[in-house]
């Protein structure tokens, strides 16, 4: 049976994976002293690894399952439940599960919901499980809404890569000479990308010709999650952090109002530096201080071939639990809260 909207079905599965014994190389992985440190954490993200606790969703007991990389959706009769799991994407597949990296997700998007509020209402009705929101049902664009202050990024739709290519005109934005990788840009740009099979960046201009959204609904997101953006990187900022670039996901609720939806400024959706090592590390041609999943990407790229291989090595121990404790690492930095470990 369907429960009702503020039932909270079961979903701590163990995934269940058989151990083997890795003989892939290993990478050193330092721990940022900027990131805090918490031995009570860390002993239960080890634990939680260790008996192969991490929350994946496939015990969960409602129909209709909307499977996404991290997020599986249940369409409720009134609403929508999202489970955030702690699944680990890139190269358009699963990687790992990284303990509490859900709850982590699910609860930071809660906090930036809440503090945003004031400049545009959002999806969220109530958080009945840390890896749970129950939301409102809505139409979404189908645009991703990104915003960049800085020079940075190796994907085929971020700003440097395109920059460096010889791109000047880049989503409507002309571009001047003379930039380098990481520096901040002259001006937060809003820098839309579309949700194709092959995303590629767009202008406004382009956006409105092609019919995919409405000159007037799109002016109105512009303004909107630059606001939140704008908002995002001042409270970062005092929280020792640079907020570097984003992405948004907006779309409209059955009263056709326009509402934040998804996640929002999470590390899975947001590029974060450390702010007291960016200048020097800047001025030394070193990579910005970050605390993000690039390193255990390496590792699967030195490793394999992560586009191309059917099955992928399993990623060391050390790997997956420091990721973990960054992710509550920066959960702690951005709210100033302790992180509450699920039972």
């Amino acid at each position: 049976k369907r429960p009702p909207n503020n039932t909270t079905p079961h979903i701590l599965q163990s995934t269940k994976q058989s151990t083997q014994h890795n003989t892939h190389s290993t990478m050193s992985v330092e721990k940022s002293p900027q990131i805090p440190s918490n031995p009570s954490h860390e002993s239960k993200i080890s634990s939680c690894y260790d008996t192969k606790s991490q929350v994946t969703g496939d015990s969960i007991l409602l129909p209709s399952r909307i499977r996404g990389k991290v997020r599986d959706q249940y369409p409720l009769p009134t609403s929508l439940l999202l489970l955030t799991t702690d699944r680990q994407s890139g190269f358009d597949r699963a990687l790992a599960s990284v303990p509490f990296k859900g709850s982590v997700l699910n609860q930071i998007s809660n906090f930036w919901f809440q503090k945003t509020s004031h400049i545009i209402p959002n999806h969220v009705i109530n958080l009945p499980h840390p890896n749970i929101t129950v939301a409102k049902k809505c139409a979404p664009f189908p645009i991703e809404m990104v915003v960049r202050s800085y020079m940075t990024g190796s994907t085929s739709t971020s700003i440097w890569k395109n920059y460096s290519q010889g791109t000047r005109l880049y989503c409507g934005h002309v571009l001047r000479e003379g930039y380098v990788k990481n520096v901040e840009l002259d001006e937060t740009l809003f820098t839309p990308t579309t949700k194709d099979e092959h995303d590629r960046p767009i202008s406004c201009k382009e956006i409105v010709e092609e019919g995919l959204m409405s000159k007037e609904d799109l002016e109105f997101c512009e303004k909107k999650v630059l606001e939140v953006f704008k908002f995002g990187q001042e409270w970062a900022d005092s929280r020792g952090l640079i907020l570097v670039d984003t992405k948004f996901e907006l779309g409209k609720d059955s009263n056709g109002e326009i509402i934040l939806i998804d996640e929002v400024l999470t590390p899975d959706s947001s590029r974060y530096w450390i702010k007291s090592s960016y200048e020097e590390r800047i001025k030394e041609g070193k990579e910005p201080e970050n605390i993000d999943k690039e390193f255990l990407r390496l590792w699967f790229r030195e490793n394999c071939d992560p586009y191309k291989d059917e099955v992928l090595p399993e990623a060391p121990k050390e790997m997956v639990c420091e990721l973990s404790r960054r992710y509550v690492g920066l959960y702690e930095m951005i709210t100033g809260e302790d992180f509450v470990i699920p039972e």
